[in-house]
């Protein structure tokens, strides 16, 4: 849509009704190829030119800005209307995301991911547009609402009707830790299941992290056996407790994510492999995060019908911005250990620091 068109639209009282993940697209993909149709995106912002808010549409709004230069001037606009920013500026900073295939096939991804899972698609986008501004503890009640609200939801029940959960896993410790002087090392021990996030393991995690941050002296280090770091939450765990109020109150009670944020400035997470989800929502709230080579990066969420649900929707938009954040979780690509580093999302790649 271009912007003339968008702003005749949000002329409209009724404008929600068109741009709704519930009624119509989920996806409201906008053009901005010149100074003019950016100079229009900033009328936007002024209530007395229209009815509706943009930002108050119930649905994934991308802006396509081929050269983020037309924006010069514009103060803020981009960052606060658009969830996602396209450009086929190789050089374009934050918040701008540069797909390998341009613009253009960034935006068929995303149109893909939406058109799957339309209500997960626009629960992400909104719970990321309402939570930017808020404290990590409100933040992260806002994503296990979200979380629960769509763990009862149709596209959730769908995945869920594909994939029938094993019986439960209960064999074996899940954490291992370790004090060394003053430093307590805290590592994942689930290799053969790559180091899935059970309710176990969220447990005991939840304990060790109490233990740090129980003791000021001491420096974490958070690691994983195995080739992964860790492949995300145990899909076999998902939907499978009681209700989803239970669900929410029980990662508000035992939240590693919380007790990792309370003691982010002595902590220091080492990716590698596969970091989906849980497995780098988590390490994002470290200080300090440390990627091998082969570390690859992802949130699948959305594809199951839901949003991150360990802390991502708070802990990786205050290392790399709501909209590249909005970018992976939407989008279903990777993001390699160079990206991330560059991005931000990890501080150093084997020995190399990210530039500042």
């Amino acid at each position: 849509m271009n912007v003339r068109d968008l702003l005749d639209a949000l002329g409209d009282p009724a404008a929600a009704e068109t741009f709704s993940a519930a009624l119509h697209d989920p996806l409201l993909a906008i053009d901005v190829p010149d100074a003019a149709s950016a100079a229009g995106l900033a009328m936007i912002v002024d209530p007395s030119r229209s009815v509706t808010d943009l930002r108050a549409l119930p649905c994934v709004t991308v802006l396509v800005v081929p050269d983020p230069a037309v924006f010069a001037g514009a103060g803020h606009v981009p960052l606060i209307l658009g969830d996602v920013l396209l450009t086929d500026d190789p050089d374009a900073p934050r918040p701008y995301v540069t797909p390998v295939d341009g613009s253009a096939g960034g935006l068929a991804a995303l149109r893909t991911t939406a058109a799957a899972n339309p209500l997960a698609a626009a629960a992400l986008a909104l719970l990321l547009r309402s939570a930017e501004g808020l404290d990590v503890p409100a933040g992260l009640v806002a994503e296990s609402a979200t979380y629960s609200t769509l763990q009862a939801g149709a596209e959730f029940t769908r995945w869920r009707a594909t994939r029938p959960p094993r019986p439960a896993d209960a064999t074996g410790d899940r954490v291992r830790t370790e004090r060394d002087g003053d430093v307590l090392r805290v590592t994942m021990t689930r290799a053969a299941r790559r180091n899935a996030l059970d309710a176990t393991m969220r447990d005991a995690l939840t304990e060790a992290f109490a233990r740090a941050a129980a003791d000021p002296t001491v420096a974490l280090e958070l690691h994983g056996d195995g080739p992964d770091f860790c492949a995300g939450g145990d899909l076999d765990e998902f939907g499978t407790r009681p209700d989803p109020a239970v669900g929410h109150l029980t990662r508000l009670t035992r939240s590693p994510a919380r007790l990792l944020h309370g003691v982010a400035r002595r902590a220091t997470a080492h990716l590698h492999g596969a970091c989906l989800g849980a497995g780098i929502e988590l390490p994002a709230f470290a200080g300090r995060v440390v990627a091998a080579p082969d570390t690859s990066i992802g949130l699948p969420e959305v594809s199951l019908g839901l949003v991150p649900g360990a802390g991502g929707t708070v802990s990786l938009p205050r290392r790399i911005g709501r909209q590249r954040t909005a970018w992976l979780g939407l989008s279903g690509r990777r993001l390699d250990a160079e990206q991330a580093l560059r991005w931000g999302l990890v501080d150093e790649v084997q020995g190399r620091i990210a530039s500042t």
